[in-house]
This record gives C-alpha cells, structure tokens and sequence, in this order.
C-alpha cells in the first residue's frame, strides 16, 4: 500500500488487504484491553467480546463518521478492586456499578445535545482533572510492584524476591520500555504485546508458566457471562472515574478529529460518540465486562498508517468477537504469569500518571496562579495519603475522594469567581 495514499473514514478497503490491517489494530489494542480483566480477576474471553460488540455499536451509533476502537477502560480499575475486595461486596456489585457508569455517559451525551462541553472544565478544570488523571496510574503503581514480584504482597510477613520471578519482570519492562524508544512504524504501535510474547518466552525458559487451564479449556466455549448485582456502596465507590473517562472521551475525538482532518466534534457530533460508549458501557455490565473506551493505541495506529476506514475497524472488533469464543486461546491468555503482567503495569501505569501530567503542560496551566495551584496540591495528596471518607457503608478513598474533592473545590472557586471574590479573578 503506498505510504502516500490516505484512506479516508468512509473508504472501503479491499480485504486482501483490509484483513492485515484489521489484525493490526487487534494487535495494538490487544494487550493493554485484556491486562485490566486479567487485574480484576475474570476471563479476558468477555471482555475482548464486549470490546468488539462495543465498537460495532460506535459505528452503527455515530453512521460510520468517526473512526474508534473501544477496549477496556484502566481507569475503573481501581475503584473496581476497592469493589471486589470488599468481603460483602464481589465483582458482581462492581458490574452494577458499571451500568451505572454507562448510564451516566448517555444522560452526559444528552446534556451535551443541548448545552456544550463547557460545563466539565467547571466541575473539574484542567488544574482539577490532570491530577485525577496521574492518580489513577499512581495509585496503582504497588499493584504493579506486587505483580511483578519485587513487593511483598499486603499481609505478608516473610517475603524474598524469587530471582525468576524478577528476571521475567526485569526483561518484560526493559523490552516494554525500549521497544518504545527504538522499534519504528507499526512495531513501535504494538511495543506492549512484544514484550509481553518475549516476556513470556522467558517465562516459558525458566519454567514458572502454568498451562493447566490450556488444558482444560475447549477449543470452542461461551465467554462466562455474569449479571450484575446493585449497591449504593459499590455504585459510588466507582461513579467517580466516570468524570474522567468522559474528559479522556473528548480528548480522543479531539486528536482523532486532527488525524483525520475533519471537525468529529460536529458530525457525527461529541454526543453521538459519548452515546455510543455509554451504550456500550451499560451492555458491557450487564453482560460480566468492564467498561469501555476509546483507545489510543488504536489512534496511533491510524496516525501511523494513514488509514482511518471504519470499515477496518469494524473488522477488527469481529476478529476479537471470534476470538473471544476460542477456549484454547482465552486459556493461553490466562497462561501469561504475573511477572509478564507487572513488567508491562510498570510502564502502563506510569504513562496513565505521565498523561494527566501531559494534560496539565497542554493545557498550560499556569501554577503562579494560586487557584490552580491549590487545587492540584490538595488533589495529589487526597488521593496519595490514604485519606478516607466513611457515609455509613460507603468508604471514598484515593482516587475516587480526590474527583469528589477537585469537584467541590471546582464548584466553589467558580461560585466565587461569580461573585468576584477570588484575588485572580479574571473575566473572560
């Protein structure tokens, strides 16, 4: 294909070559939408599912104008743990919490019909929202560190780090970490999986790999279906990261809407697309998945090809919709070991932080200002002190208190700005 050649979003693409390139695109969602089932302890089999399922409707919602991969979303995995770890509460509880969340994203879409975005830079500016951002991959960063065996895991008393265990992590990242700087076009895209398949070899060499549930799976089997169960506790425990998947939502069609040079804002339209991921949002619990979103792996795909046809996307979601009814290959997903799953969280989760830091440099954020700069202070400690409020049953730490607190504190400073009382006051 020449490199020249733009394929543009309602192109068709012949399927001799439309088939690599919808595999290109699974390759580059692939491992990072099975690392958060594989975290919060399901079967990646449901979630590349829903993830294919999910992107078909975007297309079908949004009539083919925006080109968009859905995967899973890393940023409810926190919140989800805080969820499933509860003795009275389990996963079950956090897929209500899910529907919820979707249900949020439609009646946000429907606000967006009719009144704009502006209203999100007042509940959570910029100086609000980059520190929430960082916190999602920063409060996850132990999670990685016990993954990969360098930690003592919580509660253990007699702990030494197994030289296997840190010698797959150790490569594992170092292979995630270089393949980004040095690998080049379509491989600098997919950086993550190769790690992952040479972490796994080396996993594989020292014999800490575990193929019993190869063994047992069938060729051909269901996805495990699960439905969801409500409770306040778990619903608001994990509502809070909606805010900031809905500010993630509309940096991607943003940067998608430069790629492809067209206005996606205004056709199909912010509330289409926010709608299309609600839907798939609320499906997704209500079938035993976790929630979705646009993924910018799949965008860098796109920036890097110079094909946008919705018409390969498409394609992509049906090879991880088929995928997800092959047994053997759902077991060997599950086969991956922890230290291959920690050395490439190491890197994730740290450009989870790196972008909420990004988003503040973008945004220009002027810290002389004292506003701003109390409310990334008070944020970053909130959710990094393990500080914690309890209502009844209900327990907000971390993450999920530090969004509460950014949007208070949002909401009072644009009150006051109202009434001209802040000292940087500025009229726009």
């Amino acid at each position: 294909m020449n490199d020249s050649k733009i394929i543009q979003v309602e192109e068709r693409v012949p399927l001799k070559r439309g088939i690599p390139l919808s595999i290109q695109h699974t390759f580059a969602m692939f491992s990072a939408s099975v690392l958060v089932p594989y975290l919060l302890g399901i079967s990646p089999a449901i979630a590349l599912l829903m993830n294919g399922v999910g992107t078909l409707i975007f297309i079908f919602v949004t009539k083919g104008k925006s080109p968009a991969y859905l995967g899973s979303s890393f940023a409810f995995i926190s919140p989800a743990l805080l969820v499933i770890n509860n003795p009275q509460l389990g996963y079950q509880y956090a897929l209500g919490g899910f529907v919820i969340t979707g249900l949020i994203f439609i009646a946000v879409a429907v606000i967006i019909k009719f009144v704009g975005v502006r209203w999100i830079d007042i509940v959570l500016p910029p100086a609000a929202m980059g520190p929430v951002v960082a916190l999602i991959g920063l409060e996850l960063a132990k999670n990685a560190a016990q993954n990969g065996g360098i930690v003592a895991p919580d509660g253990a008393k007699d702990f030494s780090i197994d030289p296997k265990f840190a010698a797959v992590f150790l490569v594992t990242l170092a292979m995630a970490v270089f393949g980004q700087v040095l690998l080049r076009g379509f491989a600098a895209a997919i950086a993550i999986l190769i790690s992952i398949i040479v972490g796994y070899c080396l996993a594989l060499a020292v014999g800490i790999v575990d193929f019993s549930n190869v063994a047992q799976a069938s060729w051909l089997a269901l996805p495990n279906f699960l439905y969801p169960k409500f409770s306040l506790q778990a619903i608001l425990i994990i509502i809070p990261a909606s805010l900031v998947v809905i500010s993630e939502h509309i940096g991607h069609q943003v940067v998608t809407s430069e790629i492809v040079g067209r206005n996606l804002l205004e056709d199909p339209g912010l509330h289409s697309t926010l709608l299309s991921d609600g839907i798939s949002t609320t499906l997704s619990g209500l079938c035993g998945s976790v929630p979705t979103t646009t993924y910018g792996e799949n965008i860098g795909v796109m920036a890097i090809t110079k094909v946008y046809s919705v018409w390969v996307i498409g394609g992509a979601a049906v090879f991880s919709i088929c995928l997800a009814f092959i047994g053997k290959a759902s077991g060997l997903i599950q086969t991956i070991p922890a230290p291959v799953m920690g050395g490439v969280s190491f890197l994730l989760y740290g450009m989870i932080a790196a972008s909420g830091i990004r988003l503040m440099v973008d945004e220009k954020i002027d810290y002389a200002r004292p506003r701003n700069l109390a409310l990334t202070s008070v944020i970053f400690i909130t959710g990094l002190s393990g500080a914690y409020i309890q209502i009844g049953s209900v327990k907000l730490t971390g993450m999920c208190l530090a969004t509460v607190v950014g949007m208070a504190m949002g909401l009072l400073l644009y009150v006051l700005d109202h009434f001209h009382l802040t000292n940087d006051y500025e009229e726009k």
